[in-house]
Protein backbone atom coordinates (compact mmCIF):
# COMPACT_ATOMS: atom_id res chain seq x y z
CA UNK A 1 0.00 0.00 0.00
CA UNK A 2 1.26 3.45 -0.89
CA UNK A 3 1.45 6.03 1.86
CA UNK A 4 2.32 9.66 2.49
CA UNK A 5 3.69 11.33 5.62
CA UNK A 6 2.37 14.69 6.82
CA UNK A 7 3.79 16.97 9.51
CA UNK A 8 1.22 19.20 11.23
CA UNK A 9 2.93 22.24 12.78
CA UNK A 10 1.64 23.75 16.04
CA UNK A 11 -1.86 22.17 16.06
CA UNK A 12 -2.43 23.65 19.53
CA UNK A 13 -1.79 27.23 18.38
CA UNK A 14 -2.41 27.50 14.64
CA UNK A 15 -6.02 26.36 14.50
CA UNK A 16 -7.88 29.65 14.51
CA UNK A 17 -10.42 28.96 11.75
CA UNK A 18 -10.71 25.17 11.61
CA UNK A 19 -7.85 24.78 9.14
CA UNK A 20 -7.28 21.23 10.42
CA UNK A 21 -10.11 20.39 8.03
CA UNK A 22 -7.54 20.52 5.23
CA UNK A 23 -5.75 17.51 6.72
CA UNK A 24 -9.05 15.68 7.12
CA UNK A 25 -9.85 16.26 3.45
CA UNK A 26 -6.43 15.00 2.32
CA UNK A 27 -6.77 11.92 4.52
CA UNK A 28 -10.26 11.18 3.19
CA UNK A 29 -9.30 11.56 -0.47
CA UNK A 30 -6.19 9.44 -0.01
CA UNK A 31 -8.03 6.66 1.82
CA UNK A 32 -10.73 6.56 -0.86
CA UNK A 33 -7.87 5.63 -3.21
CA UNK A 34 -6.38 3.04 -0.87
CA UNK A 35 -3.49 5.28 0.19
CA UNK A 36 -2.55 5.74 3.84
CA UNK A 37 -1.73 9.11 5.41
CA UNK A 38 0.59 9.15 8.42
CA UNK A 39 0.11 12.32 10.49
CA UNK A 40 2.79 13.54 12.91
CA UNK A 41 2.43 16.68 15.00
CA UNK A 42 5.00 19.18 16.22
CA UNK A 43 4.63 21.94 18.78
CA UNK A 44 6.86 23.90 21.14
CA UNK A 45 8.87 21.60 23.38
CA UNK A 46 8.72 18.57 21.08
CA UNK A 47 11.79 16.92 19.56
CA UNK A 48 13.09 18.67 16.46
CA UNK A 49 11.34 17.32 13.35
CA UNK A 50 13.19 16.12 10.27
CA UNK A 51 11.30 18.28 7.77
CA UNK A 52 12.92 16.72 4.72
CA UNK A 53 11.64 13.25 5.71
CA UNK A 54 8.00 14.29 5.15
CA UNK A 55 5.93 14.46 1.98
CA UNK A 56 3.69 17.30 3.22
CA UNK A 57 4.12 19.98 5.87
CA UNK A 58 0.97 21.80 6.97
CA UNK A 59 0.47 24.88 9.16
CA UNK A 60 -2.71 26.89 9.69
CA UNK A 61 -3.77 30.33 10.82
CA UNK A 62 -3.17 32.12 14.12
CA UNK A 63 -3.47 35.56 15.68
CA UNK A 64 -0.56 38.00 16.07
CA UNK A 65 0.22 36.86 19.61
CA UNK A 66 0.55 33.22 18.57
CA UNK A 67 2.70 34.20 15.60
CA UNK A 68 5.07 36.12 17.87
CA UNK A 69 5.51 33.08 20.12
CA UNK A 70 5.84 30.61 17.27
CA UNK A 71 8.32 32.73 15.36
CA UNK A 72 10.86 32.38 18.16
CA UNK A 73 10.51 28.59 18.05
CA UNK A 74 10.23 28.14 14.30
CA UNK A 75 13.28 30.29 13.54
CA UNK A 76 15.43 27.50 15.03
CA UNK A 77 14.53 25.34 12.06
CA UNK A 78 14.99 27.98 9.39
CA UNK A 79 17.78 26.18 7.53
CA UNK A 80 16.17 22.74 7.69
CA UNK A 81 12.85 24.15 6.45
CA UNK A 82 14.59 25.88 3.54
CA UNK A 83 16.34 22.61 2.76
CA UNK A 84 13.03 20.73 2.78
CA UNK A 85 11.45 23.27 0.40
CA UNK A 86 14.42 23.01 -1.94
CA UNK A 87 14.19 19.20 -1.87
CA UNK A 88 10.56 19.37 -2.97
CA UNK A 89 8.62 18.64 0.22
CA UNK A 90 5.12 20.09 -0.24
CA UNK A 91 4.19 22.97 2.08
CA UNK A 92 0.56 24.03 2.56
CA UNK A 93 0.52 27.27 4.56
CA UNK A 94 -2.65 29.06 5.61
CA UNK A 95 -2.96 32.70 6.74
CA UNK A 96 -0.60 33.25 9.70
CA UNK A 97 1.69 30.44 8.53
CA UNK A 98 1.78 32.05 5.09
CA UNK A 99 3.02 35.27 6.68
CA UNK A 100 5.65 33.53 8.85
CA UNK A 101 7.41 32.05 5.82
CA UNK A 102 8.13 35.53 4.44
CA UNK A 103 10.71 38.10 5.55
CA UNK A 104 8.74 39.56 8.44
CA UNK A 105 5.36 40.62 9.80
CA UNK A 106 4.98 44.20 11.03
CA UNK A 107 2.23 44.46 13.64
CA UNK A 108 -0.24 47.25 14.35
CA UNK A 109 2.03 48.72 17.04
CA UNK A 110 5.00 48.68 14.68
CA UNK A 111 6.52 45.59 16.27
CA UNK A 112 8.44 43.31 13.89
CA UNK A 113 7.89 39.55 14.02
CA UNK A 114 10.81 37.98 12.14
CA UNK A 115 9.89 35.53 9.42
CA UNK A 116 11.76 32.49 8.17
CA UNK A 117 12.80 34.32 4.99
CA UNK A 118 12.07 31.22 2.96
CA UNK A 119 10.34 33.53 0.47
CA UNK A 120 10.87 37.21 -0.32
CA UNK A 121 7.46 38.66 0.50
CA UNK A 122 6.63 40.55 3.71
CA UNK A 123 3.46 41.56 5.55
CA UNK A 124 2.40 44.81 7.22
CA UNK A 125 -0.69 45.01 9.44
CA UNK A 126 -3.39 47.55 8.62
CA UNK A 127 -3.07 50.27 11.36
CA UNK A 128 -6.85 50.46 11.86
CA UNK A 129 -7.80 47.23 13.65
CA UNK A 130 -11.39 47.58 12.42
CA UNK A 131 -10.31 47.42 8.78
CA UNK A 132 -9.79 43.88 7.54
CA UNK A 133 -9.92 41.94 4.32
CA UNK A 134 -12.87 39.80 5.29
CA UNK A 135 -15.46 37.84 3.34
CA UNK A 136 -15.82 35.27 0.59
CA UNK A 137 -13.19 35.19 -2.13
CA UNK A 138 -12.84 33.55 -5.54
CA UNK A 139 -9.58 33.04 -7.43
CA UNK A 140 -8.66 31.87 -10.90
CA UNK A 141 -5.82 29.39 -10.39
CA UNK A 142 -3.51 27.55 -12.78
CA UNK A 143 -1.42 25.00 -10.91
CA UNK A 144 0.13 23.75 -14.13
CA UNK A 145 2.24 26.82 -14.82
CA UNK A 146 5.51 25.40 -13.52
CA UNK A 147 4.86 22.09 -15.23
CA UNK A 148 4.06 23.86 -18.51
CA UNK A 149 7.30 25.85 -18.29
CA UNK A 150 9.23 22.62 -17.77
CA UNK A 151 7.59 21.03 -20.81
CA UNK A 152 8.52 23.99 -22.99
CA UNK A 153 12.09 24.07 -21.73
CA UNK A 154 12.46 20.35 -22.41
CA UNK A 155 11.53 20.91 -26.02
CA UNK A 156 8.13 19.20 -25.98
CA UNK A 157 6.35 22.14 -27.53
CA UNK A 158 8.91 22.29 -30.34
CA UNK A 159 7.74 18.88 -31.54
CA UNK A 160 4.45 20.46 -32.57
CA UNK A 161 6.22 22.11 -35.47
CA UNK A 162 6.05 18.74 -37.22
CA UNK A 163 2.45 18.49 -38.37
CA UNK A 164 1.73 14.78 -38.04
CA UNK A 165 -0.77 12.60 -36.24
CA UNK A 166 1.62 11.49 -33.50
CA UNK A 167 2.46 15.05 -32.47
CA UNK A 168 -1.19 16.04 -32.74
CA UNK A 169 -2.09 13.35 -30.23
CA UNK A 170 0.77 14.44 -27.99
CA UNK A 171 -0.47 18.03 -28.10
CA UNK A 172 -3.99 16.93 -27.15
CA UNK A 173 -2.58 14.88 -24.28
CA UNK A 174 -0.58 17.83 -22.93
CA UNK A 175 -3.56 20.18 -23.29
CA UNK A 176 -5.70 17.71 -21.30
CA UNK A 177 -2.99 17.56 -18.62
CA UNK A 178 -2.81 21.36 -18.62
CA UNK A 179 -6.55 21.73 -18.00
CA UNK A 180 -6.52 19.21 -15.16
CA UNK A 181 -5.41 21.65 -12.49
CA UNK A 182 -6.90 24.89 -13.80
CA UNK A 183 -9.79 25.87 -11.53
CA UNK A 184 -11.67 28.58 -9.70
CA UNK A 185 -10.77 28.44 -6.03
CA UNK A 186 -13.37 29.38 -3.41
CA UNK A 187 -12.52 30.37 0.14
CA UNK A 188 -13.02 32.82 2.99
CA UNK A 189 -10.48 35.49 3.93
CA UNK A 190 -10.14 37.28 7.25
CA UNK A 191 -6.87 39.17 7.64
CA UNK A 192 -5.64 42.63 8.54
CA UNK A 193 -2.15 41.94 7.23
CA UNK A 194 -1.26 43.29 3.79
CA UNK A 195 1.31 41.15 1.97
CA UNK A 196 3.73 42.69 -0.54
CA UNK A 197 6.37 41.62 -3.10
CA UNK A 198 4.77 38.38 -4.23
CA UNK A 199 6.81 36.97 -7.10
CA UNK A 200 4.47 34.10 -7.99
CA UNK A 201 0.85 34.45 -6.78
CA UNK A 202 -1.42 31.50 -6.02
CA UNK A 203 -4.22 32.99 -8.11
CA UNK A 204 -5.88 35.99 -9.73
CA UNK A 205 -8.69 37.53 -7.69
CA UNK A 206 -12.13 37.31 -9.32
CA UNK A 207 -14.07 38.29 -6.19
CA UNK A 208 -12.84 39.57 -2.82
CA UNK A 209 -9.60 41.26 -1.80
CA UNK A 210 -6.49 39.08 -1.94
CA UNK A 211 -3.02 39.83 -0.57
CA UNK A 212 -4.05 43.43 0.07
CA UNK A 213 -7.23 45.51 0.01
CA UNK A 214 -8.62 45.42 -3.54
CA UNK A 215 -5.67 43.42 -4.88
CA UNK A 216 -5.70 41.49 -8.15
CA UNK A 217 -3.58 38.63 -6.78
CA UNK A 218 -3.74 36.29 -3.79
CA UNK A 219 -1.29 34.02 -2.03
CA UNK A 220 2.04 32.60 -3.09
CA UNK A 221 2.64 29.53 -5.26
CA UNK A 222 5.45 27.42 -6.55
CA UNK A 223 5.31 23.80 -7.61
CA UNK A 224 5.60 22.48 -4.06
CA UNK A 225 4.22 25.41 -2.06
CA UNK A 226 0.72 26.83 -1.67
CA UNK A 227 0.63 29.75 0.77
CA UNK A 228 -2.72 31.53 1.02
CA UNK A 229 -5.10 33.52 3.21
CA UNK A 230 -7.99 31.26 2.23
CA UNK A 231 -9.88 29.45 4.97
CA UNK A 232 -13.01 27.43 4.37
CA UNK A 233 -11.25 25.01 4.84
CA UNK A 234 -9.48 25.57 1.53
CA UNK A 235 -9.37 21.92 0.40
CA UNK A 236 -12.98 21.12 1.38
CA UNK A 237 -14.28 23.59 -1.21
CA UNK A 238 -11.67 22.86 -3.87
CA UNK A 239 -11.17 19.16 -4.77
CA UNK A 240 -8.74 19.95 -7.60
CA UNK A 241 -6.34 21.60 -5.17
CA UNK A 242 -6.41 18.50 -2.96
CA UNK A 243 -5.73 16.26 -5.93
CA UNK A 244 -2.90 18.46 -7.16
CA UNK A 245 -1.17 18.07 -3.79
CA UNK A 246 -1.80 14.32 -3.74
CA UNK A 247 -0.56 13.82 -7.31
CA UNK A 248 2.55 15.91 -6.75
CA UNK A 249 3.49 14.13 -3.51
CA UNK A 250 2.92 10.62 -4.86
CA UNK A 251 4.92 11.25 -8.03
CA UNK A 252 7.76 12.83 -6.08
CA UNK A 253 7.89 10.05 -3.49
CA UNK A 254 7.62 7.10 -5.87
CA UNK A 255 9.50 8.73 -8.76
CA UNK A 256 6.97 7.71 -11.39
CA UNK A 257 4.01 9.12 -13.26
CA UNK A 258 0.91 8.27 -11.22
CA UNK A 259 -2.65 8.76 -12.46
CA UNK A 260 -4.73 8.94 -9.31
CA UNK A 261 -8.23 7.46 -9.38
CA UNK A 262 -10.93 10.01 -10.15
CA UNK A 263 -13.37 10.43 -7.27
CA UNK A 264 -17.06 11.29 -7.52
CA UNK A 265 -17.05 15.02 -6.77
CA UNK A 266 -20.47 15.67 -8.32
CA UNK A 267 -21.96 16.91 -5.04
CA UNK A 268 -18.99 19.18 -4.35
CA UNK A 269 -19.08 20.54 -7.90
CA UNK A 270 -22.80 21.28 -7.67
CA UNK A 271 -22.18 23.28 -4.49
CA UNK A 272 -19.27 25.06 -6.15
CA UNK A 273 -21.37 26.00 -9.17
CA UNK A 274 -23.97 27.65 -6.96
CA UNK A 275 -21.36 29.53 -4.92
CA UNK A 276 -19.49 30.72 -8.02
CA UNK A 277 -22.71 31.92 -9.63
CA UNK A 278 -23.70 33.80 -6.48
CA UNK A 279 -20.33 35.46 -5.82
CA UNK A 280 -19.45 36.36 -9.40
CA UNK A 281 -22.93 37.75 -10.06
CA UNK A 282 -22.55 39.97 -7.00
CA UNK A 283 -19.43 41.50 -8.50
CA UNK A 284 -21.11 42.36 -11.82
Amino acid sequence: MKELKLLYLYPDMLELYGDYGNIQVLKYRLEKRGINLIIDKYSIGDDAPDFASYDIVFAGGGADNEQSILSKDLIKYKDSIKDAVEKGVFFLLICGAYQLFGKYYKGVEGNIIPGLEVFNYYTVAEPDRKKRCIGNIVLSVDLNKFKNRSQTNNGVNKSFENNNEENSNLEKSIKAETNKFETEVIGFENHGGQTFDIESPFGKVLYGNGNKFGDTEEGYFKQNVIATYLHGPLLAKNPKISDYIISYCLERKYNEKIEIEKLDDSFEEKCREQLLEKFLKEKM
